[in-house]
């Protein structure tokens, strides 16, 4: 079997680094005409030249931030035209936020949930009357296996992310009549370029190759994930390969989660 997107238009927030980027990558080598979104224009225009590199479809660039509604807005009409239509989504904008509830300010919480959550719930908005007039699309919403086990000290990302895998659920039921499948990606440890930061927290005073390993021995499969394997997941729930799987929050963590 061969995940192909071929003939499919992707845009993907937050696609300038990280998980974004390798998806993105994926994607555009699997056949779609990919867009990618995020705040810092510099940082966009590098990973346009890049994923250009390694596709032969469109590939675009936009930067803006995903949590302002204007900013949507004008990215979403600017996709349209460069890329025909949007056939499939992936929210992905979104950093971890986590400290102690009473430590959590208002201004924390509207910016945490106009990120992760209003992000997501805007563009999704704009693109299903596309997808519904077509009749195929595909959401993907990422958030963590925090948003299904929440632990201390975890708010307000992990309630955003709750918030994201419920949303998914519902849209998933009120997709299927049109042939839009929507899924979530709950993230466990990958390595990216935000897994330095990860391993000062969990791992602190190790060097970054050692706390690496350290990290990936509390980990069943006994390591890290890559990106690039987790790019694979979203672009089998993305390409026509995936035809029935909808509804979902899959969790991509080497086994780490408690619940499935």
């Amino acid at each position: 079997m061969e995940a192909r997107l071929d003939g499919r238009a992707a845009l993907i927030t937050g696609g300038s680094r990280g998980l974004g980027r390798a998806m993105a990558m994926e994607f555009a080598r699997s056949g779609a005409d990919v867009g990618i979104i995020a705040r810092r224009a510099e940082v966009v225009a590098k990973t346009v030249e890049e994923i250009k590199k390694e596709s032969k479809g469109k590939v675009f660039g936009y930067a803006g931030d995903i949590a302002k509604a204007d900013d949507i807005n004008r990215i979403f009409a600017q996709a349209g035209k460069d890329l025909g239509r949007v056939d499939i989504v992936v929210n992905n904008a979104g950093t971890s936020m986590a400290r102690p509830f009473e430590k959590i300010s208002d201004e924390d919480w509207h910016a945490d949930l106009e990120l992760k959550l209003f992000g997501a719930i805007r563009m999704i908005r704009l693109a299903l009357p596309g997808m519904k007039e077509r009749r195929w699309g595909r959401i993907v919403n990422i958030v963590n296996t925090g948003g299904k086990t929440p632990r201390a000290n975890s708010a307000p990302t992990t309630v955003s992310r709750a918030a994201g895998i419920a949303l998914t659920k519902v849209l998933a039921g009120e997709c299927a009549p049109y042939n839009i499948l929507v899924n979530a990606l709950c993230t466990g440890l990958i390595i990216t370029d935000q897994t330095e930061r990860i391993t000062q927290s969990r791992a602190p005073g190790l060097p970054l190759d050692e706390a690496i390993v350290e990290l990936g021995k509390t980990i069943p499969l006994g390591r890290l994930g890559t990106a690039e394997e987790y790019a694979n997941v979203a672009c089998f729930l993305c390409s026509d390969a995936n035809g029935y799987v909808t509804g979902t929050a899959i969790n991509i963590d080497g086994g780490a989660s408690p619940v499935t």
